[in-house]
């Protein structure tokens, strides 16, 4: 892969992760509350929808897209918007921030793929500076968005694995692959709305510019950037991606709420911002240990997040 090309993807893929991060701002500040799966579906379905209209294709094969729109979206976004409405963006981001070494551990599983060391050392370092972005005794643990939290990290990594040795699924283009997995993830959601959502749904005019943000600008948009990247960089430099995630969200959470930036914080952007960057130069490619079917000759890789 080029120099050039490869800057152009990670711009391209880093354009999902910074819109993802507005994610914490919008859930608190413009929705509903109580009312995460409608939020996942209604981020999901519409953007599906738009980019079919784009794209239309129609998958030949669907036990692959089917897999992808469960651990990318179907399962995704309602473990994030139950994380988003239980803990502070920051909190969350630091679970999200372990994500490469998830990356890691599957990729070698699957595929005998060794993820180079010092991308290794650039995630944990990336785990330290969002770490660092909490503001000491002010971060609320809810349990159960921890666990939410873990749980979509650990459901997004192994998309994103899967999105690259996959490449490209049933016979879709990227773009008619990422709506697919948006459209079936969204439906795949629709029926836990009246499981888990007991808050009353109220389309006021901030509510709808905030699920219309959700949907077309971190759906549509974002998800077809990332994908379009997930397939064409190595996972564990998409996924070093993943802190500017929490760095946007920490960013608009001071800028909302007139929060000052600490030594330490000001510390921590710095090392995750760093992380991201220089955890996209590497030295060589990884091992692989044994050949994969569906892997493309001409590229290092052949390919889900928030």
């Amino acid at each position: 892969m080029e120099a050039t090309s490869k800057t152009t993807l990670t711009l391209l893929g880093a354009v999902a992760p910074v819109t993802w991060g507005t994610t914490y701002a919008v859930t608190t500040e413009l929705l509903p509350p109580d009312r995460p799966m409608t939020a996942a579906a209604l981020r999901a379905v519409p953007a599906g929808l738009i980019l079919l209209l784009v794209a239309p294709e129609w998958p030949r094969q669907w036990d692959r897209i089917m897999v992808l729109s469960l651990l990318n979206i179907g399962a995704f976004f309602p473990l994030l918007f139950v994380a988003a409405y239980r803990l502070p963006g920051g909190l969350a981001a630091v679970v999200g921030a372990a994500q490469p070494f998830i990356v890691a551990v599957a990729a070698w599983s699957f595929f005998r793929e060794r993820t180079p060391v010092r991308q290794l050392l650039w995630a944990l370092v990336a785990v330290l500076g969002v770490a660092m972005t909490l503001a000491p005794g002010t971060q609320a643990v809810d349990p159960v968005g921890i666990l939410a939290a873990t749980a979509g990290t650990a459901s997004m990594a192994l998309g994103v694995t899967l999105t690259r040795a996959w490449g490209p699924t049933s016979g879709l283009t990227g773009l008619g692959s990422t709506a697919w997995q948006l459209l079936m993830g969204g439906l795949m959601i629709l029926p836990l709305i009246p499981l888990f959502d007991d808050g009353q749904l109220v389309l006021s005019a901030r509510a709808v510019l905030g699920y219309a943000w959700l949907s077309i600008v971190g759906g549509a948009l974002a998800y077809a950037l990332w994908f379009h990247a997930a397939r064409s960089l190595p996972a564990a430099s998409t996924s070093l991606l993943g802190p500017l995630s929490p760095v946007t969200a920490a960013l608009l959470g001071w800028l909302l709420l007139g929060e000052t930036l600490t030594l330490q914080q000001t510390v921590g952007f710095v090392l995750a911002l760093a992380a991201a960057v220089l955890g996209q130069r590497r030295s060589g490619q990884p091992v692989r240990r044994r050949r994969r079917r569906h892997s493309s000759p001409t590229s290092t890789l052949t390919a889900g997040g928030q």
